[in-house]
């Protein structure tokens, strides 16, 4: 069983883990996990919005078994959210939109130093990555 803070845990993980890879020109690699770290962290903010006693929702639950990042974000009901900080901030409305580039069959292609080096500050950037944008959510 993996709650909020295993995945919270495991965002955090898999994005050390891709900077790691990238230091070391593992750029594939690094793509891959740092949008992992993104579907972790949605995935804890959907389960933020659970409790232990509840039975889950059968609609909620056929929604969040997913890797797609968009319904996940809808998933945490963080639609209005992401729609106000875009507006807001346009960097952080380019990321938004760069790492919804990820899927999780990114795992099965090869990315170059700059796709991975623009993914990982998509998700990290302390101003604008989408990562640090999460952490308030979950």
């Amino acid at each position: 069983m993996v709650d909020r803070s295993d995945l919270q845990r495991l965002a955090e993980e898999r994005l050390a883990d891709a900077q790691v890879l990238f230091a070391a020109g593992r750029y594939s690699g690094a793509f891959y996990l740092a949008g992992y770290a993104v579907e972790c962290g949605l995935k804890a903010c959907v389960a933020k919005l659970t409790t232990a006693e509840s039975f889950p929702d059968k609609e909620l639950a056929d929604k969040v078994y997913t890797h797609n990042l968009k319904r996940l974000a809808t998933a945490a009901e963080l639609d209005a959210a992401i729609k106000q900080r875009e507006k807001a901030d346009p960097d952080f409305e380019v990321n938004w939109a760069f790492v919804n580039f990820w899927s999780e069959k990114s795992r099965y292609e090869s990315w170059p130093d700059v796709m991975a080096k623009w993914m990982l500050d998509a998700v990290s950037n302390s101003a604008y990555g989408v990562l640090p944008w999460i952490r308030q959510y979950w």
